[in-house]
């Protein structure tokens, strides 16, 4: 399998660049996920490791721990809410306002049509921050930062806001790839890591309608310490 881009790299950590629509680990229906490439980063026995997720439609920074200590530093962090990530969506419609804060918490529900999250009182806390970057017609941009890490909360709490994620098939119309990528991540362990993505090509022509114009070309952060 080939690798997907890398962001940063160290003697800990690789942070990925992982395309939209790749599982992270191997599902009940086998194909290929990010974990295929795990020999291809490293032939140590204690690694590598996924130190967090993505949902598998959604592109951008995911983070792998190389080493079981290092893996340990960051499930902490992103455990004790340290973990500084920042995500792009593309929605249908938009907020009334410029920025706000969706406080909603979540819960699982299970159908035999499969399962999904819900916003319920009774769920767990699950608190996002947002901004409109750029509108379009009948579109728009947003910045994103979740406080917490629940499935789906990107895209539930965009649903809730009354703007779903363009391509959401669970939450929204469906209709195309999901427009949501995970566009950078900041690690505190010593010493920080860093990264961030660019917007997948399935994405741009949609954010070019909000406004964006195309990133500088990408540098992977390669560190020797």
């Amino acid at each position: 399998m080939i690798v997907p881009p890398i962001l940063f790299q160290d003697q800990r950590y690789i942070v990925l660049n992982k395309p939209a629509g790749l599982p992270v680990h191997p599902g009940p229906r086998g194909g290929p996920s990010v974990e295929d490439c795990f020999p291809a980063l490293s032939r140590r026995k204690d690694g590598p490791w996924l130190a967090h997720r993505l949902d598998a439609d959604t592109a951008g920074c995911l983070v792998i721990a190389l080493r079981k200590a290092p893996l340990i530093a960051a499930q902490a962090a992103f455990a004790g809410g340290k973990a500084d990530k920042v995500y792009w969506a593309v929605v249908r419609g938009g907020p009334s306002g410029e920025r706000g804060t969706i406080d909603a918490a979540l819960a699982r529900r299970d159908a035999k049509a499969g399962w999904r999250m819900a916003v319920d009182p009774a769920g767990q806390v699950a608190v996002t921050d947002w901004q409109v970057l750029g509108r379009g017609d009948g579109i728009a941009w947003l910045e994103l930062h979740p406080h917490t890490g629940r499935t789906h909360q990107i895209r539930i709490h965009c649903a809730a806001l009354g703007c779903p994620i363009l391509g959401d098939p669970v939450y929204g119309d469906g209709g195309g790839p999901l427009h949501l990528l995970s566009r950078s991540i900041s690690l505190p362990v010593a010493p920080l890591i860093s990264a961030i993505a660019h917007p997948p090509p399935h994405m741009r022509a949609a954010l070019t309608r909000c406004g964006w114009t195309i990133d500088p070309p990408a540098q992977t952060d390669r560190k020797n310490s």
